[in-house]
């Protein structure tokens, strides 16, 4: 007769698989010390966007690390499309961040090969090609005045949205910002909004409203955002960030 094998052998090869979540790592520019750095944090691994080209990343003036988010160093390098020249006082002032900070984030960013010093004016710098492409810049083509228009159209649609009591979202901030802010530019690019939403009957705080949701709840804001945007080729919705509030921008909302 066959002997009865010990339950707890087959019980051993049983073990429960770790519930699966992906860490995704932010490469940070800290300014208080001249050098990359990377963070790991650990996110749902539904929530991480397609990989983008490798960026330094700098963060915000109010933070207490001294770094500030490569989008922010990036949508001043887009700014500069179609400008010869720019200096460390426009990307201090462009950014909110001390004269200190700036030389750091210049110095990285000269690292990467996205900009470098003008060879005829001294103290002046100039954005590479590779610097406009990872920043997304694009060739100024548009009247000053028609995306003034085009923002002063959407300021309008989101009032009315928030008062639209069938609406999914209401949106809490909305701040535009790009080369328009400029009053020397004739031409610019489409004007990049940021964008702020929370569910229409919820109470969130401004961290709940910042953390990040499922990839289903993403899609949505974002086909909200594509209604909310229009036809218009003029402006670039926008999920916000802290930045955004932190350099040059207009108020919508």
């Amino acid at each position: 007769m066959a002997k009865k094998k010990d339950a707890s052998k087959s019980a051993k090869r049983k073990s429960a698989s770790p519930s699966k979540r992906t860490t995704g790592r932010e490469t940070n520019l800290d300014t208080s010390k001249g050098k990359a750095s990377t963070a790991a944090r650990e996110v749902p691994a539904k929530s991480i966007s397609p990989a983008k080209p490798s960026v330094p990343v700098v963060a915000p003036k109010s933070s207490a690390r001294g770094t500030i988010p490569a989008e922010a160093a990036l949508s001043f390098l887009r700014d500069t499309k179609g400008s010869m020249s720019w200096s460390l006082g426009d990307l201090s002032q462009t950014l909110s961040i001390s004269r200190e900070e700036a030389e750091r984030v210049v110095a990285l960013l000269q690292i990467q090969g996205y900009v470098q010093p003008e060879a005829h004016k001294s103290g002046e710098w100039m954005t590479t090609p590779s610097g406009e492409t990872v920043a997304g810049a694009k060739p100024p083509r548009f009247d000053r005045e028609t995306v003034e228009a085009a923002l002063t159209s959407l300021k309008q649609r989101i009032e009315d949205t928030n008062n639209d009591r069938a609406a999914t979202f209401r949106i809490t901030r909305a701040v535009a910002f790009g080369d328009f802010l400029a009053k020397d530019r004739a031409r610019v690019q489409a004007a990049d909004v940021g964008i702020e939403l929370a569910l229409r009957d919820s109470k969130q705080s401004s961290e709940e409203i910042a953390t990040p949701r499922s990839a289903a709840e993403a899609r949505e804001e974002q086909e909200f955002l594509r209604q909310l945007r229009g036809r218009s080729a003029l402006i670039n919705l926008r999920n916000y960030s802290e930045w955004m509030g932190i350099r040059t921008h207009r108020k919508l909302f």
